[in-house]
C-alpha cells in the first residue's frame, strides 16, 4: 500500500497502530466489528447459496466490509445511503431483514424482494454502473432546499469514475454545495480491466480538483479510517462546505461475481499479498491488542452472525413463490398496456409451475436438489 493513506489500524507487524480519532468509544469499536462480521457472514453464505443453485448470480464483496460498515457508522439514521451491487446487503445494517436481500438475489420482486427505501433511508441496489450518483446528489439538494442538514452517501467502484453519471453528479454537487459523500471503493479492478487501463491520473482522489471539491484517500481495509474520513466529510457538509470525494484504496480479493473467473486475467498470487489486510481479522486483532475484546468475544460475535444469516436463509426459502403477475407490477403508474395482460394470460395458460421453477428444483442436469 502507498503511504499517503489515512490509516489507524496497523498490520500487527511492520505498520504500527495510530492513536484512535476522537469520537470512538470501546463500545463503538465492538459494534463496528459486529457490523463487519455480519456483513461477512451474509456474503459468505450468499456465495454458498449461489453455488448450490439456491439464489442467482451474486456479486460478492469479501474484503470490502470496512468501506461499508465504517462509512455507514459515521452517518446519522436520517442520512441517506445509495449502494451499488457491491454493497448489496448494506440495508441489513439499517434494519432490513437479511431474508429480503437474499430473496432479491433469488429473483423475487415486489414486497418479497425489496424494502421500503424511505423507511430505511437506503436507495435501491444499483446494478447499472454509476446511475445512482445523481440520485444521491438530488436527495441532498432537496434536503438543503428544505433547510435540513441531511447528508447522502453513495458507494461506487473505480470503474464508475469512467461513467458520465460520476462526472455529472460531481459537478452538480459542487455547484450547489450539496452534503454528498462520494465514496469510491477503489479495488483496482473493473471486472477484468485494471485501473491502469481505466485512467491516466495517478489517483482517483485527484479527480475532485476539477470540481473544486476536497478529497481524501484512506486505507479501504481499515474501518476506522473509513469512519473518520466519512465523519469529517459529513460534518463539513452540514456546515455548508459541500461535497467530498473519498477514495478507499483496497483490493478486490475475490472474483467480480460468481460468474467471473479472475484467474483468466490477473495473477492470483497478488491476492495472497493483500489477504492479510482484510478487515474482519485485522479489526479483531486490533481490539485484542488494545484489550477491548478477546478471541472468545470475537467467536461469540461470529456465532451470533452466522446464526442470524442461517435464520434468514430459512425465512427466504419459506417464502411463497410470487405469482406471475409480479412481472408486470410497478412498471406503469397507471393501467398497464393490454399487451402486458395478453402476455400474462399466455403465461398462465402454460402454467406457472412449468414456467417458473424454484432455483433448487430437481433437474436431470443436476441430479436432484443440492
Amino acid at each position: 500500500m502507498t503511504n499517503d493513506l489515512m490509516r489507524y489500524i496497523g498490520d500487527g507487524r511492520d505498520v504500527p497502530d495510530s492513536p484512535l480519532p476522537e469520537g470512538l468509544t470501546e463500545k463503538d469499536l465492538v459494534m463496528l466489528l459486529r457490523w463487519l462480521v455480519l456483513l461477512r457472514a451474509f456474503d459468505e453464505r450468499a456465495v454458498a447459496l449461489q453455488r448450490q443453485g439456491r439464489i442467482g448470480t451474486y456479486a460478492l464483496y469479501w474484503g470490502e466490509e470496512a468501506t461499508q460498515a465504517g462509512a455507514l457508522y459515521a452517518l446519522d439514521e436520517t442520512d441517506w445511503i445509495f449502494p451499488s451491487y457491491r454493497q448489496n446487503s448494506i440495508a441489513i445494517l439499517r434494519g432490513v431483514a437479511p431474508a429480503v436481500i437474499l430473496a432479491w438475489w433469488r429473483g423475487y420482486g415486489g414486497d418479497l424482494g425489496f424494502y421500503n427505501t424511505r423507511e430505511h433511508r437506503c436507495g435501491p441496489i444499483s446494478v447499472p454502473i454509476g446511475t445512482h450518483l445523481p440520485h444521491a446528489v438530488g436527495v441532498a439538494w432537496a434536503a438543503k432546499m428544505r433547510g435540513e442538514s441531511t447528508a447522502s452517501l453513495a458507494w461506487f467502484g473505480d470503474g464508475a469514475t469512467s461513467e458520465g453519471d460520476f462526472h455529472e453528479a460531481m459537478n452538480f454537487a459542487s455547484v450547489f454545495k450539496t452534503n454528498t459523500v462520494f465514496f469510491c471503493v477503489n479495488n483496482q479492478w473493473a471486472i477484468s480491466t485494471p485501473i491502469s487501463r481505466q485512467m491516466a491520473t495517478e489517483t482517483i482522489a485527484v479527480k475532485a480538483r476539477a470540481y473544486a471539491m476536497p478529497s481524501v484517500r484512506v486505507d479501504g481495509f481499515d474501518p476506522i479510517a473509513c469512519w473518520k474520513a466519512t465523519r469529517d466529510a459529513v460534518e463539513r457538509g452540514r456546515s455548508g462546505g459541500g461535497p467530498t470525494l473519498i477514495e478507499a484504496y483496497t483490493y478486490r480479493l475475490g472474483a467480480h461475481g460468481t460468474a467471473d473467473d479472475p484467474r483468466l486475467y490477473r495473477d492470483e498470487s497478488e491476492v495472497e499479498r493483500w489477504k492479510p489486510l482484510e478487515p474482519v481479522g485485522r479489526m479483531a486483532s486490533f481490539l485484542a491488542r488494545h484489550g477491548v475484546l478477546d478471541s472468545d468475544g470475537v467467536d461469540d460475535i461470529k456465532t451470533e452472525a452466522k446464526q442470524a444469516i442461517a435464520d434468514a436463509v430459512s425465512e427466504m426459502e419459506s417464502m411463497e413463490h410470487p405469482a406471475l403477475d409480479i412481472l408486470f407490477d410497478h412498471t406503469y403508474a397507471g393501467e398497464r398496456p393490454w399487451t402486458f395482460d395478453e402476455g400474462l394470460r399466455e403465461l398462465e395458460a402454460v402454467g406457472q409451475r412449468d414456467v417458473v421453477k424454484p432455483l433448487n428444483a430437481p433437474s436431470p442436469e443436476r441430479g436432484g436438489n443440492v
